[in-house]
């Protein structure tokens, strides 16, 4: 019969196997129970990704002829109509020319007078101031003339002592100032203007011309005439209506030949390059698209509408087909990379730990693997894969349920 401490030992040893078969079955049914992280999971697939940037820009014509009012006028009349298209030197628009016909009577007769000043100064004075000199000059050669005879006879009768010596000397006297006299009157026909005279004289001639010639254009300007073909898209003026000086009248241009002047944020700007591919859309024409390239990069970088930095891009359209007008705002889209046939994934899928440092989850055998990828170039859905994966790995993108993911979480995914 077994003794008191063999008994109180044997019911310890039955008390520990109990509680250790307790223990061991509360860990099986937590292993069996415990509650997989679903996650939502896509796979590693080949694809084309194509990066793009977009912004708004302005439609420009390259062939562009704006008619401004060159004087104070009323039109008189408009040959054409919005959207017409004319020719080159077709007649467009016509301004009562009243005012510049009399401005241009007025320069023509100043330019007549600068004409004759000059011809006066080359010849020696005007035609009276010419004919005043000519008389003085034959009067002075006449008087001569005179006094040298009586200086002659007076000489003569001084040998015979019939004059004496101050006769003689009086008479010499007199013969010497006509001689001053002519001379000074022939220099003053022929001298009359210096060098700064005539350079005077050229210099407002030369503005007399310019003023004609102003005045000629403002004239011709009143029958305003296409420089360009192309269509008439904007005529701000009506008949009657009374213009300023340098007022708009009517504008043409060429609308198969436009270009787009868009405006890229400077975080954008470093990957824009000549050459480009681009995509244009106009809110006004919904459904329609245009196409164009680069043309020039921006160079520097400059305040819009003092709330935005931007890089000033030019965009040449290749298809405008005569519907883009000028001024009008679209959208661009530049397509600044695409990398055909390449491993990409999500951007929801792609993890980033500092600018260098980029990951995945992988499931593998329903764990999370973190796996570092090495990203090449990224659009805002998805990104390519340089290295890290293979075509078929599945990969993580988020919980089901709010809840972080970490390396070696068990999962359960969903599709």
């Amino acid at each position: 019969m077994p003794s008191q401490p063999e008994r109180r030992a044997t019911v310890f040893v039955l008390w520990g196997c109990g509680i250790l078969a307790m223990v061991g079955v509360g860990y099986g049914v937590r292993f069996l129970t415990r509650e997989r992280v679903e996650v939502r999971t896509t796979q590693v697939s080949y694809q084309t990704l194509v990066k793009t940037v977009s912004t708004n820009g302005k439609v420009e014509p390259i062939d562009n002829f704006p008619a401004y009012a060159q004087a104070p006028g009323v039109v008189e009349a408009i040959y054409v109509d919005p959207r017409q298209k004319v020719g080159v030197g077709q007649l467009l628009l016509k301004l009562d020319d009243a005012e510049a016909q009399a401005r241009l009577a007025s320069a023509e007769s100043r330019l007549e007078a600068a004409r004759q000043a000059v011809n006066d100064i080359a010849r020696g004075g005007t035609q009276d101031e010419r004919n005043t000199y000519a008389s003085e000059l034959k009067k002075a050669k006449t008087q001569l003339q005179e006094d040298q005879h009586v200086l002659e006879a007076r000489q003569r009768l001084q040998q015979t002592g019939a004059a004496s010596s101050a006769e003689v000397s009086a008479a010499q006297q007199q013969v010497q100032l006509d001689e001053d006299t002519l001379k000074s009157v022939e220099q003053h026909s022929t001298q009359r203007y210096d060098e700064a005279d005539r350079a005077d004289a050229e210099a407002k001639l030369k503005d007399a011309e310019a003023a004609v010639a102003a005045a000629t254009s403002a004239v011709a300007s009143d029958n305003v005439r296409s420089k360009v073909a192309g269509t008439v898209y904007s005529i701000p003026v009506s008949v009657n209506d009374y213009v300023n000086a340098g007022a708009d009248l009517i504008w043409v241009a060429d609308l198969n030949r436009i270009q787009v002047t868009a405006y890229f944020d400077e975080p954008d700007v470093g990957g824009l390059a000549a050459g480009q591919p681009v995509t244009i859309v106009w809110d006004a024409k919904p459904g329609m698209m245009w196409h164009g390239h680069i043309t020039m990069a921006p160079t520097s970088i400059v305040s819009y509408h003092e709330t935005r930095n931007v890089g000033e891009c030019e965009i040449s359209v290749d298809d405008a087909n005569g519907i883009l007008p000028p001024d009008a705002t679209v959208i661009v889209r530049v397509t600044t990379a695409q990398h055909n046939h390449v491993l990409t994934v999500p951007m929801e899928g792609l993890h980033t730990n500092g600018p260098q440092v980029s990951y995945v989850y992988r499931i593998v055998n329903d764990r999370l693997v973190r796996t570092p990828v090495q990203v090449g170039i990224v659009n805002d859905t998805r990104a390519e894969i340089v290295s890290g994966l293979k075509e078929g790995d599945a990969i993580a993108l988020n919980a089901v349920t709010p809840r972080d993911l970490s390396d070696g979480l068990e999962v359960t995914p969903v599709q």
